[in-house]
């Protein structure tokens, strides 16, 4: 193989971050990342991927052109503070330039936050703001992963399929030599110079794709505690074929519910602060939708045994009529505690 293009550090290897390294890595990048205190799952897809495990952030910093961050949204401050905290450490300096690609589902206003930081600590990094937009990059000679809840677009090549990744805040004004590549690589889309108008274009569509799936997750363990769930997807595939199509797509949530709960904060967020609706009345605290909608995914995440599912080893809520049953499951046993 011939040299690297540039060296790309993903944190963290979940599906995302192990899609987006296969797909680098079939375009001749070096992909490394940091494993410290990762599960065994963990590691075992970084093999899968042949993704290079360094030793720690210092390490991580020093090897990397870019630096792609994404964690689960309630760790995306951390994650930041890690790496810019690193970057500052080194000693010599880091002398090529680094890129800071925060891709975690959060408000404009926390990406703001955390790119204030990183230029408070390491301000030569060059923070931007972004967002994912569909599954996992996948091989088309590939099935793609049984999870994917969104309908990935064509790449550029005709041999991957990959999913929408708007980007914004400042870039220099001569970038890296390898940014270009990369970019059509992934399929970046620079949408703004406004650090936040990535995440909140990613909150606007989350928004519709795991708004609708809360709603579906009420409706069909509704049902089925009714006893008519069979009659409700019958009149849904009567009715509105399209929408019982993506409602099967309920079956991907299990693993990810835990993460979409603080997402469905951070959406509710943006919708207060970008789009101006107001908390419900009586309360001045954060409220409305998606406050509500965290609810449901904290009860499947925490009051069930789909909480439990891993994306490598699934058991429960491979059907949409499991994952109403095991809802209904968690439920009753909660409301049997609270008695």
């Amino acid at each position: 193989m011939s040299n690297p293009l540039a060296t790309v550090g993903i944190l963290s290897i979940g599906e995302m971050g192990m899609g987006i390294a296969k797909l680098l890595v079939a375009h001749n990048y070096r992909v490394v990342t940091n494993l410290e205190g990762r599960s065994q799952d963990t590691k075992t897809r970084a093999e899968a991927a042949s993704i290079e495990v360094l030793e720690n952030d210092k390490t991580l910093v020093s090897a990397s052109d870019y630096i792609f961050s994404i964690v689960p949204p309630r760790d995306a401050l951390a994650t930041a503070t890690r790496i810019s905290t690193a970057f500052h450490a080194l000693s010599p300096p880091k002398s090529s330039p680094l890129y800071y690609f925060d891709l975690n589902a959060i408000s404009p206003r926390s990406a703001r936050g955390i790119a204030e930081l990183v230029a408070s600590k390491s301000p030569t990094i060059t923070f931007l703001d972004g967002g994912i937009i569909g599954g996992a990059p996948h091989s088309n000679s590939d099935a793609p992963p049984a999870s994917i809840m969104v309908s990935s677009h064509p790449a550029t090549s005709s041999t991957w399929s990959k999913p929408s990744i708007p980007i914004s805040g400042a870039l220099p004004s001569t970038p890296a030599a390898s940014y270009a590549h990369l970019s059509t690589t992934l399929g970046l889309n620079h949408i703004s110079d406004d650090i936040g108008t990535a995440s909140g274009l990613k909150c606007c569509f989350a928004t519709t794709t795991k708004g609708f799936t809360a709603l579906i997750i009420q409706a069909c363990t509704t049902a089925n505690n009714m006893g008519v769930l069979a009659l409700l997807l019958g009149e849904m595939e009567k009715r509105t074929p399209g929408m019982l199509k993506a409602a099967r797509g309920v079956t991907g949530m299990p693993p990810k519910a835990y993460r979409w709960v603080r997402e469905m904060e951070e959406i509710s967020q943006t919708h207060d602060e970008e789009g101006g609706f107001p908390p419900a009345p009586p309360s001045s605290s954060p409220s409305g939708i998606f406050m509500e909608i965290a609810q449901v995914y904290r009860s499947v995440a925490e009051d069930t045994v789909l909480g439990e599912e891993k994306t490598e080893r699934r058991k429960r809520g491979r059907t949409l009529e499991d994952v109403a049953e095991a809802m209904g499951e968690g439920l009753k046993k909660r409301a049997k505690k609270e008695d």
